[in-house]
């Protein structure tokens, strides 16, 4: 049957193999789309200025409020899919795929008019400094009128790798970031339109993505086939959905916009910190990849075999996966010391900016391990089922403790660099309770049924 070649059932095999050529197409994919900010950052700061980096940069966390939580919804979806998917019940793969499309298209009006009416609200929290507010107002102007297709790209390619298919998601980014590299040259270099090129062809860029994931999904003939007159809201599924995603999606817009007021802390030493700490984000984000990548395999992973009813074989993927994950992080954080001024240096040649990132990167990277760590056993707690704990932990560690370390750090010592530690010891603390939390129960003791009522599992289904 067309569309079984693509997906992966992840319920049988060596475990290793299932995770990493899980993983790889889509840590590529994910490189690939992280490359649609940092090639506006590349080209803005250097054919425009480091303000207008600036300006790129300290949205970031503006953007991630308004996506972070459809971005929790996306994961609670691709939970019930992949669990269903392992059960092989056909019948509610096909109506869980259809409520989230309908979702998505709600949550993409909901975003585009909100943003119109709170993005110089957040603009303000953030202490936006003058000289940098008009480019960084332009640029969330028009990201936002095209954030449908973000949307649409990223809930479809979550459908697709529920099903255990990260290739074709792989295949659309890449040739979409193509597009967007090639349309960020016309524009800022060629037409010099500035942060408002950098935009456009971002939106642009999105759209496209969106079109091929859609039509991948549109033509199978799986049972995750997409059908346009089918699309609309199961209640029962919508339920489940929400009960596993919303956890997920409350700590990822809260987390969000409280980095809005990390943000600020920042701004205010000015643009060339502000482009140091940009720059230093779009590497951060670039080289944490491959340990997020490995993180959504094993939730992908854990669902499937939970679904199945493989529990011994879910505990052994995490055990896996955690040895990869560190094997990562113990080789990145020597190269990014040694390269950290040269990797800054490609985004500005400003002095104060290559030394504001240096700093940044070389004082965070070594904490990698700790994010080596939490990936996994947030992404295993997703998969089985269980985010209400993990949300609650991580948002005492990312939010509540990170701005009240800020608060007392900004009075007592208020430097850059104690600024940026808020972020590394988060992750710190997040490690650690997460991983006592994490071994203090069993994550395979429940999961999705098709009545949506949790089910004991303990052989297979």
């Amino acid at each position: 049957m067309e569309g079984k070649k693509s997906v992966k059932r992840m319920t049988e095999g060596p475990i290793w193999r299932n995770l990493l050529f899980f993983a790889l197409p889509l840590m590529v994919g994910n490189l690939f789309q992280q490359l649609y900010n940092t090639v506006d950052s590349i080209i803005v700061g250097n054919f425009v200025g480091k303000e207008a980096l600036a300006a790129i940069g300290s949205v970031d966390s503006i953007i991630n409020t308004y996506i972070g939580f459809f971005a929790g919804l996306s994961a609670g979806a691709g939970v019930v899919i992949s669990q269903y998917f392992g059960a092989e019940d056909d019948e509610s793969v096909h109506k869980a795929v259809h409520s989230t499309i309908a979702i998505t298209l709600l949550m993409a009006v909901v975003t585009t008019v909100l943003s119109f009416f709170t993005t110089d609200i957040f603009l303000s929290i953030a202490k936006i400094p003058e000289d940098v507010w008009p480019e960084a107002e332009t640029y969330l102007g028009i990201y936002f009128l095209g954030v449908t297709g973000l949307l649409l790209y990223n809930m479809g390619s979550g459908i697709l790798r529920a099903v255990g298919d990260s290739r074709h998601p792989l295949y659309f980014l890449i040739f979409s970031a193509i597009v967007n590299t090639v349309l960020d040259i016309v524009f800022v270099a060629g037409f010099r339109m500035g942060v408002a090129g950098a935009a456009a062809a971002t939106i642009l860029a999105q759209a496209l993505s969106a079109v091929l994931v859609l039509f991948t999904l549109m033509r199978t003939r799986a049972c995750y086939r997409v059908q346009i007159g089918k699309i609309r809201i199961y209640p029962s599924l919508v339920k489940q959905i929400f009960r596993i995603g919303l956890p997920t999606a409350l700590q990822m817009m809260v987390t969000a916009f409280s980095n809005v007021f990390v943000q600020s802390y920042i701004n205010s030493f000015g643009s060339a910190a502000m482009a140091g700490y940009s720059s230093y984000n779009k590497i951060d984000k670039v080289c944490l990849l491959p340990l997020q990548s490995i993180g959504l395999a094993i939730t992908t992973f854990m669902g499937q075999n939970i679904g199945a009813g493989l529990s011994d074989r879910a505990i052994k993927g995490v055990k896996t996966a955690t040895r990869m994950n560190l094997i990562l992080a113990l080789v990145m954080i020597p190269m990014l010391w040694f390269l950290a001024p040269y990797m800054i240096w490609i985004f500005n040649q400003d002095g104060e900016v290559v030394r504001y990132g240096t700093l940044f990167l070389r004082t965070m990277s070594p904490f990698f391990i700790c994010v080596a760590y939490n990936q996994i056993h947030n992404g295993a707690l997703k998969g089985a089922g269980n985010t209400k704990i993990p949300m609650i932990i991580m948002m005492s560690c990312f939010i509540v403790f990170r701005q009240i370390y800020l608060f007392i750090i900004s009075r007592v010592i208020g430097s850059p660099i104690s600024i940026a530690l808020g972020y590394p010891l988060g992750w710190l603390l997040c490690t650690v309770i997460l991983s006592f939390y994490y071994r203090s129960v069993d994550i395979t003791s429940y999961r999705v049924t098709s009545q949506g009522k949790p089910e004991k599992t303990g052989s297979p289904v």
